[in-house]
């Protein structure tokens, strides 16, 4: 089979000369090479494992100096302190102390969770002696699938099989006892930025929320009847900013002024501020600080006196200003003088808002906000715990040393793993993160991983959840941003409350990871900014003069902003710098923002230069072959990478056509704009938005077939408990699955040509009895006979058994024997002499699978713990057992496909079946093509009575023309031509987002071979035998099978059970319930 060259609409006939390279390049051909080159090291699943990999590696040990002494009160020469830490790769402890490595596929068998021991080095005083213990272990952590510390990290598909992983399978998620999953990505607004906003009152207000290691405070700056006045939640009431001013140690009247502005309509607003002072009899920085303690909460005085217990109130309103308002500007022995700069500089933009100089900010716009990925939430939460952990050994050594004598204190037996352990495991589990410090409670970070389908798992995987109310019905948060352009999907995000709020990352975004600042203020420094603290106001806010802040932070001023936002820049495409560190100016403002911080969202561009390109041709032919990696792209200056604030300062092409004068950088491939969901769709801009939005949704719900490898066999589907050991316990295979005969580059690149999830079916649109309304389809059914849309159903149940308090366990007996027939009881027949079902057996409705019996009382009385106290012989002999078997609830049978008895860490042993059930098609099960034209099935025919054309090709499913017109889904017509187009040929054609083949060509194809241009043929009524009156559209288009099927959802009752309180019909079809009947019935 030939692949047929992509023909895009920016990369026509390239009319450059491979001898003249340094000709006008009119377009560079094949550059969406470079989107496979990029996906190799960045993009999807990749910024989970970044994450990740920079915690284990790095932030775990930042963490570990933060708290790395533990001093006691009753011995002052006590202390423990940690030299190293480390995370060991994934193992377990089995038996007498045997420890071996584990894999993933085991965890998930045995319901584990997959995790490493954290070792640490320690030092501590015994005695008079100075001991050193290596390797002590103090938790465990769940370990990332793939991630530098797991044992897939790196394994080519041989090894992978052999540890019983699918080498498809990207990655990035968690397994807690035994259940996959993911720590979905948090947005959030950005830290330690200044915002300038409209308050309730309709005040402009500059706000900042500061974070640092230690606290989360927000500090606000608002403008009251023609005075200014500072906020915070750790003061009884706001004060007057020149007061803050005079604290900051700034104590005459035209120093604050100046440091706010020497401008005239600056002073016009600013000198009510000032007379306030005067008004209170505030004159000097005792004064100021005084009247500040009088304003001070308990809590934070508190906060203060934790310090030193005799401090008076001033020092305490001095602590105040030093380490909570505006917690992240640094105070270094008192020396005010930086945040005061950085306070003026908030009142200035109050100021500037008020008199419409500069816009207020948006809180929506996506340069203000960051993304928290597993790595960082993790990092959190390891860090709260690594904290109550040595309080706990704090409470222990200062409770056990004064008793005992030092020198017989070892550490080590009173180091508690558990609480490092249970509490990731917990937080993974339940989703919940609540850390005090920071005030975060929240729910719903983590999600099992739907493995619904590989696209679904993807989907997952690139999923952006934001902490907002969904019940709320505001539509800023939910609108599409253009600075969301490249960054997110436009047309990923699900229906109903969740809408604008759940999104997802576009194909080519990357999320940064923090970057070390020290080396960044160095390079400022050297390239010539000046210390702001040596300055005065009139020299700060001079023409010339622009503010330079790294992530927040007042770093100094610069008179030649140009020079050194180009001499960065320059660095960074040298390789000297980062690649990810950005840098913009705000004009209006006159600030140069330098971003390190983790979190922001950038994409690759290739950047233009005069005019021209940087990539050639040749470069691409290079990366073709092998000789150049997206790496080297990087490295050479071909292309960089841009973040949202810094594309604001850009002018990006989107085609070579596009390019003039003023142009900066060139989008690598405008298919990139869509995610990995939409990027399946064909033809997507033929199509009306939300079609693509609905068919986002329903790709993750699609059939697929799970392909397996092992060094042998080619297993499709029926794998069920290695990687489709579902958390859902429900798998869904496709039997017969077919390549997309229109396919997209995307398609090829997530790998889901080698998964699909549906069959190329042969569509004729027309109306045909009256079964096709509504989006009804029409099936042949000879095309079912032959296995189209057939799948395969598997369950899982699992039985745990327990060991009890009272020295009882739960049993497995065997098959109950009717007497006079001398066999086993029906309910009984398909067990085993072990009391559980064989493989391959026939199971039916309420027939039991393991007959397990638990005993009738499963704790010890008060008579029997002293009896077994004083005794040794079995005082539970007399314990009944009563019946607590696994029944088959399905009304259709099904068969045993696997049995597996395994054992984890808390139950005595678990017993796991799947079930198996062959579905074909049948009236009302949901079928969708890729445009999110969904149907049920209407009506089974008979292939004799279905029309058919001159070939005597019949089509397998009619569809209603009326599902085209109010849908507007064009890119499903030329689906179809491209589709017949392909199939005559004996080629896939492709069907990129704003590029892919042209109609056309298509048409002329069609035309080559006999067939009509548009596609339509004369087909002959299989009733009448005469031909139809019209042509009919006739041809090949992709369809999925979905997830709801009639058999799972059919439900009827006559009578039943009915609910104790209300003895109204219980509800829901697996309690046997009632139909309601409402006012609309």
């Amino acid at each position: 089979m030939g692949v047929q060259k992509n023909k895009t609409l920016d990369s026509c006939d390239a009319t450059g000369d491979h001898d003249q390279l340094d000709a006008p390049v009119k377009s560079i051909e094949d550059k969406w090479k470079l989107v496979p080159a990029f996906l190799k090291i960045k993009g999807l699943v990749k910024q989970h494992l970044d994450s990740f990999d920079y915690f284990v590696n790095t932030e775990i040990k930042k963490i570990m100096l933060a708290n790395q002494e533990i001093l006691i009160e009753s011995d002052p020469s006590f202390y423990m302190r940690y030299l190293n830490i480390e995370v060991l790769s994934p193992c377990i402890e089995e038996g007498y102390n045997i420890i071996r490595p584990i894999t993933p596929h085991e965890c998930r068998l045995r319901d584990m969770s997959y995790s490493a021991p954290i070792s640490v080095d320690i030092e501590y005083i015994r005695g008079k002696e100075r001991v050193i213990r290596k390797g002590l272990v103090i938790g465990r952590l769940p370990i990332m699938l793939r991630s530098c510390k797991c044992v897939l990290y790196q394994k080519n598909e041989a090894e992978m099989a052999k540890m019983r992983e699918c080498p498809l399978d990207p990655g990035g998620y968690f397994i807690t006892r035994g259940t996959e999953r993911v720590i979905l990505i948090q947005e959030q607004i950005s830290k330690n930025r200044m915002l300038i906003e409209k308050d309730s009152k309709d005040r402009f207000q500059c706000t900042v929320t500061s974070t640092t290691q230690q606290t989360k405070t927000k500090t606000g700056v608002y403008e009251s009847k023609g005075r200014y006045f500072l906020a915070h939640n750790s003061l009884t009431d706001d004060i007057p900013i020149a007061i803050i001013f005079k604290a900051y140690g700034i104590q005459s009247d035209q120093e604050i002024a100046e440091l706010v502005g020497f401008e005239d309509y600056i002073l016009n607003c600013f000198s009510a501020s000032i007379e306030e002072c005067h008004r209170l009899g505030i004159f000097t920085q005792i004064q100021a600080l005084k009247y500040i303690s009088t304003k001070m909460k308990s809590s934070s005085k508190q906060f203060a006196s934790n310090q030193s217990s005799r401090r008076n109130r001033i020092d305490e309103a001095r602590e105040l200003l030093a380490h909570i308002i505006l917690a992240h500007v640094p105070v270094i022995e008192y020396n005010y003088k930086l945040k005061a700069v950085y306070t003026a500089s908030m009142v200035r933009r109050v100021i500037q808002a008020q008199l419409c100089l500069v816009n207020i900010d948006d809180r929506d716009y996506y340069g203000n906000k960051r993304l928290e990925l597993a790595g960082q939430l993790i990092a959190l939460l390891f860090e709260d715990l690594f904290k109550r952990f040595n309080t706990e050994l704090q409470k222990i050594a200062n409770k056990i040393i004064p008793r005992q004598r030092a020198q017989q204190f070892d550490v080590t037996k009173h180091i508690r793993p558990d609480i490092i352990t249970n509490g990731l495991v917990i937080a993974i589990s339940t989703g919940n993160w609540t850390i005090k410090r920071f005030k975060m409670e929240r729910h719903g970070v983590t999600h099992v991983l739907s493995r619904l389908s590989y696209v679904a798992g993807i989907g997952m995987m690139t999923m952006i959840t934001s902490q907002f109310e969904k019940t709320r019905k505001v539509s800023g948060p939910r609108s599409l941003q253009p600075s969301q352009w490249g960054m997110l999907c436009p047309s990923d995000t699900p229906e109903g409350e969740g809408c604008g709020l759940v999104k997802n990352l576009a194909l080519m975004t990357h999320i940064t990871t923090d970057i070390e600042e020290k080396p960044l203020i160095r390079l400022a420094q050297n390239l010539g900014i000046e210390d702001i603290t040596m300055m005065n106001g009139e020299e700060i806010y001079a023409d010339n003069m622009y503010i330079v802040m790294l992530n927040g932070n007042i770093i100094g001023a610069t008179n030649k902003p140009r020079k050194l936002i180009d001499s960065i820049r320059f660095l960074r495409r040298k390789g000297y710098l980062n690649e990810f560190i950005s840098v913009y100016t705000l004009k209006k403002q006159r600030v140069i923002n330098i971003s390190s911080d983790s979190g922001r969202l950038c994409r690759p561009y290739i950047i233009v230069i005069k005019g021209q390109p940087k990539v050639t041709n040749q470069h691409i032919q290079e990366l073709a072959l092998g000789q150049k990696t997206f790496i080297d792209f990087l490295q050479q200056g071909l292309v960089e990478y841009l973040d949202v604030n810094e594309e604001g300062d850009s002018n990006i092409a989107v085609y070579e056509k596009d390019i003039n004068k003023e142009t900066t950088h060139l989008e690598i491939e405008p298919f990139t704009l869509l995610g990995a969901c939409a990027g399946l769709i064909p033809y997507p801009h033929h199509n009306q938005s939300p079609r693509n939005t609905y068919q986002c949704a329903m790709g993750k719900q699609a059939i697929l077939t799970v392909i397996f490898y092992t060094n042998v066999f080619f297993f499709r589907g029926a794998i069920g408990y290695n990687q489709s050991q579902r958390c859902d316990t429900l798998l869904y295979l496709l039997v017969y699955p077919q390549r997309h005969m229109v396919k997209t580059r995307t398609i090829e690149l997530i790998n889901l040509e080698k998964l699909p999830a549906g069959q190329n079916a042969i569509v004729a649109v027309m109306s045909y009895s009256g079964y096709d309304i509504e989006d009804a389809l029409i099936l042949n059914k000879s095309s079912l006979d032959r296995g189209f849309g057939r799948c395969i159903v598997y369950k899982k149940q699992v039985v745990a058994m327990k060991r009890y308090p009272n020295q009882t366990c739960d049993k497995i007996k065997g098959p109950l024997i009717n007497i006079e027939t001398k066999k086993p009881k029906w309910e009984h027949e398909v067990l085993d002499m072990d009391g559980i079902v064989g493989v391959g057996e026939i199971v039916d409705n309420k027939q039991v699978l393991v007959n397990k019996y638990t005993p009738s009382s499963t704790t010890m009385t008060l008579a029997e713990q002293q009896t077994s106290a004083g005794t040794t012989t079995n005082v539970f002999a007399e314990h009944e057992d009563k019946e607590t078997p696994l029944i088959y609830r399905n009304p259709v049978p099904a068969c045993i496909e696997k049995v597996m008895l395994t054992s984890n860490h808390e139950d005595m042993f678990i017993v796991k079946l799947l079930t198996r059930q062959t579905r074909r098609p049948e009236i009302g099960d949901k079928f969708s093509s890729r445009h999110g034209q969904k149907g049920v099935c209407g009506l089974i025919v008979q292939q004799e009575d279905m029309p058919f054309n001159d070939y005597g090709m019949c089509p397998d499913i009619i569809m209603n023309p009326h599902g085209y017109p109010s849908r507007m889904t064009i890119g499903k017509l030329i689906e179809l031509l491209g589709g017949k187009a392909g199939v005559l040929e004996g080629k896939f054609h492709y069907g990129t987002a704003f590029g892919g083949d042209k109609i056309a060509d298509l048409s002329k194809v069609l035309i080559e071979k006999g067939f009509n241009y548009l596609g339509k043929d004369m087909l002959t009524s299989g009733l009448t035998g005469e031909p139809l009156q019209s042509y009919i559209f006739f041809g090949p288009i992709f369809y999925q099978k979905l997830k709801h099927m009639v058999q799972d959802k059919m439900h009827a009752r006559a009578r039943g059970p009915r609910s104790v309180l209300t003895r109204q019909p219980t509800e829901g079809r697996s309690r046997d319930g009632g139909l309601r009947l409402g006012e609309m019935e």
